[in-house]
């Protein structure tokens, strides 16, 4: 439903004219209900929603619109009364011109047989809406417009802005080329330009992350703030993002927090995520696990009803400081090479390359994009060559059902049997599933707890899940919190979404362990992280490979503000390298200090080092050699690290922030060298240069005048000891003047040709590692 304009003038000079019979109309395409006085549209294509279902509702068309649903019932139920309360206080409405000017509207009225309880456009070729004053309209000839020229002509442009929105959407959803989806793009910025909010936010966001559409930070900020005059949470949230992050506008924590709060009200779901993260970790708010507790919940609320049984899309966490040391190897991604080789495998027949493949499609990560069709397909060639796990995941796709695997519980059914009387746990898994819910097959808990028991008995974390939660609820056995507990953490283990879900309920609630807000919140997050927005991950990472810095530190930035801690570290990383233009020289390392304090904060090594260098060398803070020891031994104590160990013995051997102390520094340098191989060879060298400093320390402690002057040469070594050392030097003549008389005496070869000696190139100098 599109809102008309409340405040459109009303025009006097409207022409009166009366139906006729000539002036029926061609559909019955339109209508409108009165609500609080103001008009709203019906229409089968328009889904704009009003102002008020802007901030509570959103629909499921793309991914952006899906992080706005709302998973609170009591939100919900509260703006269904107001809409009661706000149609029962409803003011008549009053027709506009035609020839009952001034008289309420009749509804229900009849016209052309037909009885309409609200204002039509049926009978009208310009589409401008109208109503009967009295019930019988051909009788009585009494009518006149439910709305002014000036509202019809916002309304007709509305619609024309929801047709060019819908164009656009459809080429960007239909298309995966990136010039397509360009074309895509100009449709929704002439839907923006006639102020259509769904393309304004979808625009908005294009030019913040530079995403089919040149970026600019200036033009998005000023979108932002349209939307948020009117109401909408995805312009709020973003606003909030800006003034935190200090892009476009002078950094304000208070607004960001402000925005961050209305969005959130508004049902924003990323709003919700980050205030969550910014209450757990007391980011520009008095820290509080319960208030973090309340906005986590919702939102895993929402991510965990979107799970799927194939387990949906797999998140895909690249380190870009990893990725620059060792390309492709920290990041797990696949080589284009490495995919065709297994394409190749699985067209000879290879039926592990055919099952492996299909879970890469079915699944998508690791450089292979989620491909339902690809993965139907390498699984049908495995499991027509009798491999039970292909059966099984075949029997997945059928029960789920999608675009491309039509659902059908019969059909998984069978594929399930296969493969659990093969011994497969995934089959055996599905067809507890399928006893439990009575999908194709009566409903029966014995056996689905049988199922599922065989499943979790090999690993499988499905089976271990649905065992837990039978257990939990005391479907087919007794109710066996410790049991549900077990489960649920051995579905953990294997990186089950939901058993994180199910276990951040226990402990949020106390149920079967003792309540624990720290852990259900913790859980709960790892939770939300695991929401559609995380794609963003791999979209930033990308932008980063094609050379566009900027794009990547904006989307690294927004998901840094969600508590995600690999952006955060990748935000300051790019920051740290000075590769982004959009943040100011002055401002670079400032920023980049503050990320890697976040990312230190949760637990990451490299951050917590990299606060130390910077407060050693003095970068976006000033020098504080204390501040720089206490880090480096956090992460020497808390997580070992090597590097932190070396440079506490540099530390302690140069008396920096410490007092100076080489048997500290000794130790330290030690404990680096177990720590981890790769300190080997340097700590071998920091010891070298260690006792070097330590032996000209001593010598310059000690009179060596002193010393010589207490040595008795004849009590040492004896009375003659003059005579001994004179033989020693006449013998050593001797030996020299004897070699260098053979030397001469050698004979000369005769001329001719020499064979020629090959010239040994140096050995390499040493090169001691960076």
């Amino acid at each position: 439903m599109s809102l008309l304009d409340e405040e459109g003038n009303q025009d006097e000079s409207l022409e009166s004219k009366t139906l006729s019979a000539e002036d029926q109309v061609k559909d019955h395409s339109t209508g409108t209900r009165v609500v609080a006085g103001q008009i709203f549209l019906e229409s089968g294509k328009s889904d704009s929603p009003s102002e008020n279902d802007e901030n509570f509702h959103s629909q499921e068309e793309e991914k952006e619109n899906s992080l706005e649903e709302l998973n609170s019932l009591e939100m919900s139920n509260l703006l269904n009364k107001d809409l009661e309360e706000a149609e029962i206080q409803s003011p008549v409405l009053t027709a506009i011109g035609g020839t009952a000017d001034g008289e309420p509207c009749h509804f229900p009225f009849l016209f052309m047989e037909k009885e309409y309880a609200e204002c039509t456009a049926d009978g009208r070729e310009d589409g401008r809406l109208w109503c009967a004053t009295t019930y019988d309209y051909k009788k009585d000839q009494k009518w006149g417009f439910c709305e002014s020229e000036e509202q019809s002509n916002k309304r007709r442009q509305m619609q024309e802005a929801e047709d060019v929105y819908q164009i656009g959407m459809k080429i960007l959803n239909e298309s995966s080329k990136k010039a397509q989806k360009k074309v895509a793009y100009q449709y929704l910025l002439k839907a923006a330009d006639m102020n259509h909010t769904k393309a304004m936010e979808k625009v908005s966001y294009a030019l913040l992350f530079g995403d089919y559409l040149k970026q600019n930070i200036q033009s998005s900020k000023e979108i932002f703030e349209k939307l948020t005059e009117e109401g909408s949470p995805k312009g709020q949230m973003a606003l909030g993002f800006l003034y935190a992050s200090g892009l476009g506008v002078n950094s304000s924590q208070a607004k960001a927090l402000v925005y961050y709060t209305f969005g959130a009200l508004g049902g924003n779901l990323i709003a919700h995520m980050i205030l969550g993260y910014r209450y757990w970790a007391g980011i520009g708010v008095l820290q509080s696990c319960e208030s973090a507790l309340t906005h986590y919940r919702l939102v895993a609320n929402h991510v965990a009803s979107d799970i799927s049984l194939t387990g949906g899309t797999v998140v895909q966490r690249i380190r870009l400081a990893d990725e620059v040391e060792n390309p492709g190897m920290a990041s797990g991604m696949l080589e284009e090479d490495l995919i065709q080789y297994y394409q190749f495998l699985a067209e000879k027949g290879d039926v592990q390359a055919q099952v492996g493949l299909g879970q890469l499609h079915l699944h998508g990560g690791r450089g292979v994009e989620q491909n339902h069709q690809r993965a139907f397909e390498y699984f049908n060639q495995a499991a027509n060559a009798g491999n039970s796990h292909a059966m099984a995941f075949l029997g997945k796709m059928y029960s789920e059902g999608s675009d491309v695997v039509p659902q059908s519980n019969e059909t998984a059914l069978q594929y399930f049997k296969k493969a659990a009387d093969m011994g497969n746990p995934v089959g055996q898994s599905g067809l507890g599933m399928a006893y439990l819910y009575g999908r194709g097959v009566p409903v029966n808990y014995e056996l689905a707890l049988k199922y599922f028991q065989k499943a979790a008995e090999q690993g499988w974390v499905d089976g271990q899940l649905q065992l837990g939660s039978m257990y939990y609820n005391g479907i087919g056995v007794k109710k066996d919190y410790k049991q549900a507990l077990k489960y649920f953490n051995l579905a953990s283990q294997g990186g089950h979404i939901l058993a994180f879900y199910n276990l951040a309920q226990m402990h949020a609630t106390g149920t079967g362990v003792m309540r624990s807000c720290h852990t259900a919140v913790e859980l709960f997050k790892n939770v939300c992280e695991r929401g559609r927005w995380s794609e963003r991950l791999m979209t930033a990472y990308n932008s980063y490979k094609d050379g566009d810095s900027n794009s990547a530190v904006v989307q690294y930035l927004l998901l840094a503000e969600q508590g995600y801690e690999v952006a955060q570290s990748n935000a300051a990383f790019i920051l740290d390298q000075k590769e982004a233009s959009i943040v100011g020289e002055n401002e670079t390392y400032p920023r980049a200090l503050l990320h890697w304090n976040r990312a230190a904060s949760q637990g990451y090594t490299v951050a917590r080092i990299k606060l130390g260098d910077y407060h050693f060398y003095g970068f976006g803070t000033d020098v504080d050699y204390e501040t720089a020891f206490i880090h480096y031994r956090l992460a020497s104590e808390q997580q070992h690290s090597a590097q932190a160990m070396f440079n506490l013995g540099y530390m302690h051997e140069k008396g920096l922030g410490i007092k100076q102390d080489i048997h500290l520094a000794k130790r330290f340098y030690d404990m680096a060298a177990e720590a981890s191989p790769d300190a080997q060879v340097p700590v071998f060298l920091a010891l070298c240069k260690l006792g070097v400093i330590y032996s000209l320390q001593y010598i310059r402690e000690i009179n060596i005048r002193e010393v010589f002057s207490h040595i008795d040469m004849d009590q040492l070594l004896g009375p003659e000891w003059d005579l001994y050392l004179m033989t020693i030097i006449a013998l050593l003549l001797g030996t020299i003047i004897a070699y260098r008389q053979r030397q001469h005496q050698a004979i000369p070869r005769p001329a001719g040709l020499r064979p020629a000696v090959p010239q040994q190139e140096p050995p390499p100098e040493h090169q001691p590692p960076q």
